[in-house]
């Protein structure tokens, strides 16, 4: 996910606020901009301006009906699924994929994804994991069709980053 996604995804989740402050679901202050240059967030906020998105209200950014529409449509068309794997599983399989630059939005959600699985990059198209994968990312992968472009490979003792 881009960084203006990211951000209108942190602007149409709800979150509780507390003196104007947005706070999460046990009240500390959300620092999401802090995880940003302050370039890559002006660059952002900017693009999202720019589509319509966002407007600026008083000292406060307010996200659009059509952003409010972009991120549903586009939160629906990439599900994330929860990882079955607990923390220090073997990294046992390894993943390669070629996903063709036309089908970059899937490219990036496959790798946040893999994240989401504690999967480790070994390049950026080469990660390595706990297996197996669940059969209902599977099936997703195979509905949104990039089963061709992917290869797994399960390997024989677990990686350990080391030679």
């Amino acid at each position: 996910m881009s960084v203006t996604e990211e951000i209108l995804e942190f602007l149409c989740t709800p979150t509780i606020t507390g003196k104007g402050v947005a706070m999460n679901g046990i009240g500390l202050p959300v620092m999401f901009f802090d995880l940003f240059a302050p370039s890559t967030i002006r660059s952002a906020v900017s693009k999202l301006k720019k589509k319509k998105y966002v407007v600026f209200s008083g000292s406060r950014i307010v996200v659009t009906k059509e952003g409010e529409r972009y991120y549903k449509k586009r939160s629906a068309r990439m599900r994330m699924f929860d990882s079955p794997f607990p923390k220090n599983a073997p990294r046992n399989l390894l993943l390669f994929f070629d996903i063709p630059e036309e089908r970059k939005a899937e490219r990036e959600w496959l790798r946040r994804q893999l994240r989401k699985f504690d999967y480790t990059m070994i390049q950026r198209s080469v990660w390595v994991g706990p297996s197996p994968l669940p059969k209902e990312f599977k099936d997703y992968v195979k509905h949104i069709s990039l089963d061709d472009h992917l290869k797994v490979f399960k390997l024989a003792k677990g990686y350990t980053g080391k030679i």
